[in-house]
């Protein structure tokens, strides 16, 4: 086993691989596929592990891929190609890392939710943080917070979009312009695609009309 073993509350792979079937309305093969991995195997006896990579896109900005992969090879020499081929490349250990922090995140529909209350609930389950966002809320958490946070917020009655671990960056870098942003969206998009990436983090802000542009 990877990254802690079988329980969730020492393995944040596994941890976040069952928050995202909780929040997700996954068929019941992809939940038992997804938790397997996040524990370190799978149905076939697969040995899995977490590898991060860091590097930077266009304008320097830092971009942070985990991936769960049973082939490292195979794996990095995937992303280091999308890196070189949107205009980044990969760092070293530690290159980007240290620009990001683990935390939980539970997002709530905005939509008839008084915001007192939520903040109320929210900090009485422990949470460190209540933001707006567009028509969501964002309720920030310590990892080992996010379960907890998550299931008094739902006792309390507030619909629950999605609950898991994530890398928040602790500055961003401004991208205005439209050919940065649509390498970065790419670069992204790319990477996701990536059958062995779970998650991709990046510091970028583009403003929501240029991303517009880049989407048309």
């Amino acid at each position: 086993m990877r990254e802690g073993g079988p329980d969730p509350a020492n393995n944040l792979a596994l941890q976040n691989a069952i928050e995202k079937a909780r929040s997700y309305s996954m068929p019941k093969e992809n939940i038992e596929r997804a938790i397997a991995k996040g524990a370190g195997t799978d149905a076939e006896g697969a040995s899995f592990e977490t590898i991060v990579y860091e590097g930077y896109g266009p304008e320097g900005v830092a971009v942070l891929v985990e991936a769960l992969t049973d082939n490292r090879n195979r794996t990095a020499s995937e992303v280091r190609h999308l890196f070189s081929k949107h205009g980044g490349n990969l760092g070293t250990t530690g290159a980007v890392a240290w620009q990001f922090e683990r935390k939980g995140i539970v997002v709530v529909p905005a939509e008839g939710v008084d915001e007192d209350e939520l903040v109320l609930a929210a900090a009485d389950a422990g949470a460190e943080d209540v933001e707006r966002d567009g028509s969501v809320f964002q309720v920030t958490t310590a990892p080992a917070d996010l379960a907890a946070v998550r299931e008094a917020l739902e006792a309390a009655g507030f619909a629950i979009d999605s609950a898991e671990l994530s890398m928040v960056p602790s500055s961003t870098v401004a991208v205005t312009d439209e050919s940065t942003a649509r390498k970065l969206v790419r670069l992204v998009e790319g990477l996701e695609d990536v059958d062995d990436v779970q998650d991709v983090y990046a510091n970028f802000d583009i403003p929501e009309e240029v991303l517009e542009a880049v989407a048309s």
